[in-house]
């Protein structure tokens, strides 16, 4: 991949809170000599810090996908975490250097500056736009519904729903990248030159 980024302060308060999670554990099972019950006591607290951990990470990693190809990645960033909580299904191509007018099927024109606000109402259950794709170039978002090609290679894979095969689809004839948050699952990846890439593990961000 051909994605490079530095969020070095990002990166040092991930391992600065993964350390305290990790030391607060270790002394928790010291402390079960004395208290056999204070590690079960503070486990719920702990998966709470590994999740919030988890979810900050999840963030520094789509930020440096992200970053390269539009100044609005926070905005992107943010609504398909919030999608991925309420598991609303979501497909978004952000547009490289490739043109996709001919390998797209158009939806309807939007022409408006990426928010999360109005990435997260197109994707709203029932909004007639929520089935297709939203196409982002640079910091605007041109357009919603559109069609993608659905990828051949990825047809007999029963495990990918039609997002995935969509994602992939584009991914493979161009240098789009291409963000799913999965319906079902609540699971957020993105496709890049033909290959799927896992963002969050079972939905959790």
């Amino acid at each position: 991949m051909d994605i490079n980024c530095d969020f070095s302060p990002m990166k040092e308060t991930l391992k600065e809170e993964l350390l305290n999670v990790i030391l607060s554990l270790q002394q928790s099972v010291k402390e079960m000599d004395t208290d056999a019950n204070c590690l079960l006591g503070n486990f719920e607290k702990i998966k709470e810090q590994f999740m919030a951990i988890e979810m900050k990470a999840a963030t520094f990693y789509l930020n440096c996908y992200l970053s390269p190809f539009t100044e609005k990645y926070p905005e992107l960033s943010y609504s398909v975490q919030n999608m991925s909580t309420r598991k609303h299904g979501g497909l978004i191509v952000i547009q490289r250097e490739d043109s996709l007018e001919r390998l797209i099927q158009p939806g309807v024109h939007i022409g408006a500056e990426v928010t999360h606000s109005l990435v997260e109402s197109i994707f709203f259950p029932g909004n007639p736009l929520h089935d297709g794709a939203v196409l982002v170039n640079h910091n605007v978002i041109e357009s919603a519904a559109n069609v993608l090609p659905l990828s051949e290679r990825a047809m007999g894979d029963k495990k990918l729903g039609t997002r995935h095969r969509a994602a992939l689809g584009l991914s493979e004839v161009s240098d789009a990248l291409i963000m799913i948050v999965s319906e079902e699952t609540g699971r957020i990846s993105f496709a890049f030159r033909g290959n799927l890439y896992p963002i969050t593990p079972h939905g959790i961000i």
